[in-house]
């Protein structure tokens, strides 16, 4: 324990550096899943019957399915290599050519957690009273600033201790990156490990503790905000 306490100071740069990495993931991919959310979410609580919105709602239900249904690890392989791999041939596509696979990895995530979003934002409409709609649209309103100006502010409420949650699912899910070669945390101690393999017990629990106080602090926030927002109730 000495040893590790002694030496570890030297190799602190490369967590901190890999730290800024996963959060950099984390946050770029969730604003965009949250774009992404709330876009699916509006098309799956549209009431239209217009055949366009009927196909738009089928394709993100197919979306949501898809992501749902299969493993975050399947997800990333299939993006990372098994896209190029198709794309290559006919477009000369490699993800060199857009930043590698830190891009990669943001649009992986992206799509994850966007259909986890969605859903987030699909219950958070559907919790605002269907009466506030009807009041809305009486006063002339239409459907969009219904949603903007009356059900999201609402629904944000109801929906935002998910969203933190979700923040925190995103932080731990880019640890999968680590199988692509994103230099994130649990990859950047999978290097030093292998240099320093006496302390590879140490070296993960150090890492992990890196994980730990993000999720922990955040989860923290939600509760907090939990609390706050029952009480305006």
């Amino acid at each position: 324990m000495s040893d590790f306490i002694s030496n570890i100071g030297k190799y602190l740069p490369l967590f901190f550096t890999a730290f800024t990495v996963t959060i950099s993931l984390a946050l770029i991919s969730l604003v965009l899943a949250t774009v992404v959310g709330i876009l699916v979410g509006l098309i799956n609580t549209t009431k239209s019957k217009n055949i366009f919105m009927k196909l738009l709602r089928g394709l993100a239900n197919i979306y949501i399915e898809i992501i749902r249904g299969t493993p975050m690890l399947v997800q990333i392989l299939f993006f990372c290599f098994g896209v190029p791999a198709a794309l290559r041939p006919i477009t000369g596509f490699t993800w060199a050519s857009v930043g590698g696979m830190f891009t990669a990895g943001i649009v992986v995530l992206t799509l994850n957690a966007g259909a986890y979003m969605a859903e987030i934002v699909r219950a958070g409409i559907e919790s605002v009273d269907s009466g506030q709609v009807e009041a809305a649209r009486s006063l002339g309103l239409p459907y969009g600033k219904t949603m903007t100006k009356v059900i999201l502010p609402q629904a944000i409420r109801t929906m935002l201790p998910s969203i933190i949650n979700q923040f925190i699912i995103t932080i731990k899910d880019t640890s999968l990156l680590s199988a692509v070669g994103v230099a994130e945390l649990t990859n950047n101690a999978k290097t030093i490990s292998s240099m320093w393999s006496s302390q590879t017990l140490l070296l993960y629990a150090f890492t992990g503790l890196f994980y730990f106080v993000i999720c922990f602090t955040l989860s923290r926030v939600a509760r907090l905000l939990e609390k706050r927002m029952s009480y305006g109730r």
